[in-house]
């Protein structure tokens, strides 16, 4: 299993990414542009010392890395089809999360071979991506056997 950002804008999110990542055991994928520019630096408040512990890679845009991709591309979406409770999970899916601003273009949203929603309550909006992406992969590794 992978987490997967799409043109991610806030260091400090794809940090904490990062960092739940590598304490998860799972590969992060980061699809750029990104919205600030690389370095330890910028990933350092949030990722701290994880970052050397994940096994990220980094792809030059959407097409990159949709040439590698492996296992079903799961968008985690506001609009998805599927609620977080009645999603099922394989070991091999790739949970895709979009930019904090844009979410995802239609292209992409299309690409997904399973696209799940965090139920909320009425009258909200969204979750914070990092949150978000957290969430899904819990529940994720929980269906999957936490391997």
């Amino acid at each position: 299993m992978r987490l997967a950002l799409h043109e991610p804008d806030i260091a400090g999110n794809v940090g904490t990414l990062i960092r739940t990542a590598a304490c998860f055991g799972v590969g992060i994928d980061l699809i750029e542009p990104m919205g600030f520019p690389w370095s330890d630096r910028a990933l350092a408040r949030s990722g701290m010392d994880y970052a050397r512990a994940a096994d990220v890679a980094r792809h030059e845009d959407w097409a990159a890395f949709a040439a590698q991709a492996t296992g079903r591309i799961v968008l985690l979406t506001t609009s998805g089809a599927v609620a977080l409770p009645d999603a099922a999970f394989r070991p091999d899916d790739v949970l895709l999360l979009g930019s904090e601003g844009a979410g995802v273009p239609a292209h992409v949203h299309d690409r997904a071979d399973l696209r799940v929603a965090i139920p909320m309550r009425p009258g909200f909006r969204s979750l914070n991506v990092a949150v978000a992406g957290g969430i899904v992969l819990a529940e994720a590794l929980r269906q999957t056997g936490w391997a």
